[in-house]
């Protein structure tokens, strides 16, 4: 009864059924109005507190809870929007000075017989939504800026062969492999490096690209699959 209820209010051509459809949406979707200064004050003071908590769970509760569960100097970590996720079987070593968004995903393969480890450099930038999957290693040199949404995947996680996928076997030893990200390299939004791949020195490689191949250093490669079209100048 209720939905023909529902269907007539919002099909029929009745000036009445329209207009009780629009006192519904209003019932609905009750609005208050902007109180000028007090809205725009709660608004100022709303972004202070969170500041301030966003500020104490990054000092006192993320960042040593990360650092427990990485190695290397890792002085002058800076997380922000929380903590990353750690997947799986996973070493991860990280240097000074690196800045990483807690909404990142870092998945170690869990099927062979070594544990796969994240190498992150001195002065690394790791954006928002990044997710690693670190088959054998991964390797951030130095200076190395990811933006957000990218992809490194050193493993699919899946076989070529659709019975075994279909039974759920892992992936093969022959689909692993490393991705190595030079110093001073730059990964654009939304771009996808594949296992095997070395991205050269200061080499950038354009937004939503898809890296099947080492990329040269110095140059700029863009596209799916990614090719060179630019040579920067060293």
């Amino acid at each position: 009864m209720s939905e023909q209820i529902k269907h007539w209010l919002k099909s029929s051509d009745s000036a009445i059924a329209k207009s009780l459809f629009q006192i519904a949406k209003s019932i609905r979707n009750p609005q208050m109005w902007v109180i000028p200064g007090l809205h725009s004050l709660l608004y100022k003071l709303h972004l202070v507190i969170k500041t301030l908590l966003s500020e104490v769970g990054r000092i006192f509760y993320y960042t040593p809870l990360f650092k427990s569960q990485i190695s290397g100097s890792k002085a002058n970590l800076y997380l922000y929007s929380g903590m990353p996720q750690i997947l799986g079987k996973l070493e991860i070593s990280c240097n000074d000075n690196t800045r990483i968004s807690g909404i990142s995903t870092f998945c170690g393969r869990s099927h062979g017989h070594y544990t796969p480890k994240l190498i992150i450099g001195s002065n690394v930038d790791i954006g928002w939504q990044n997710a690693f999957s670190v088959g054998r290693k991964i390797v951030l040199e130095d200076d190395v800026r990811l933006a957000g949404r990218v992809f490194l995947a050193g493993f699919p996680g899946h076989p070529l062969n659709s019975e075994r996928r279909a039974l759920g076997d892992p992936d093969d030893e022959c689909q692993v492999g490393d991705i190595i990200i030079k110093q001073g390299a730059w990964i654009g939004t939304g771009a996808t490096v594949l296992a095997g791949v070395t991205i050269g020195e200061g080499a950038i490689v354009a937004a939503s690209a898809v890296v099947t191949k080492d990329v040269p250093a110095n140059t700029i490669v863009a596209g799916n699959p990614a090719k060179v079209v630019k040579q920067l100048e060293d």
